[in-house]
């Protein structure tokens, strides 16, 4: 399933939604520009390394930060700020800017923690924007649950264009994350892959804290050309 668009306009620019699409596009555009050894540094400095950040050391607390803006390839980044793109205007519509930037990295900080928790000894480098994309998500769950999401299904090859209800479009990602997270339980800690519980992590927080940074819903004012037009 392709998600395309959803059917709720945002009533004001995403200006830090937009600011943060462009700081990852520019960050994976200098990754690529950078040959392989000096890539391997840059994750291993800048990526998350469970077994490192438990070793105490505070330097690497920060990589819970900076692990949000590396990704391991044109999909992985294209398909995080796909999804950041169609449902990040509404949310950071409904929290404002400033709060909206807090809760991203509140989300991506829950979620990273999430993910060392369950893979204390990796060595394993996690990068990605995922967890923090993940709150989004959740939070855009919470606010949104009547909204639609128009969603691109191939079928024998032809496009096939379906209206999903937000509510089950993204509670069934959330369950499908919770379901293999608890499956990559089994697998070695040293073999990475997706970092499923970061995206639990970050997902639980959007439902969770959503109510905390989300704004009262501005009412709509109905306008006349005639301002003592009759009822």
């Amino acid at each position: 399933m392709l998600p395309l668009k959803d059917t709720i306009p945002s009533r004001s620019f995403p200006a830090v939604n937009w600011l943060i699409i462009a700081v990852n596009l520019a960050v994976f555009i200098y990754e690529t520009s950078l040959g392989p050894r000096q890539l391997e540094r840059l994750v291993e400095n800048f990526g998350v390394v469970p077994a490192d950040l438990l070793s105490g050391a505070p330097q690497e607390f920060v990589t819970l930060f900076t692990s949000m803006f590396l990704h391991g390839g044109w999909l992985h980044v294209i398909s995080n700020l796909w999804a950041l793109f169609i449902f990040g205007d509404n949310v950071e519509d409904r929290m404002g800017s400033g709060r909206y930037l807090v809760f991203y990295l509140l989300a991506g900080l829950v979620g990273g923690l999430a993910q060392v928790f369950v893979s204390p000894t990796s060595t394993v480098p996690a990068i990605g924007a995922s967890g923090a994309i993940a709150g989004v998500l959740g939070a855009y769950l919470v606010l949104f649950p009547t909204a639609r999401v128009i969603t691109l299904l191939p079928f024998f090859f032809l496009p096939w264009f379906v209206e999903i209800p937000a509510i089950i479009y993204l509670a069934f990602w959330g369950f499908s994350q919770f379901y293999q997270g608890v499956a990559s339980l089994a697998m070695p800690a040293a073999q990475g892959g997706v970092a499923y519980w970061a995206h639990i992590g970050g997902f639980a927080t959007g439902l969770l804290l959503v109510w905390l940074f989300a704004r009262r819903p501005r009412a709509f004012v109905r306008r006349y050309d005639d301002e003592f037009a009759p009822w």
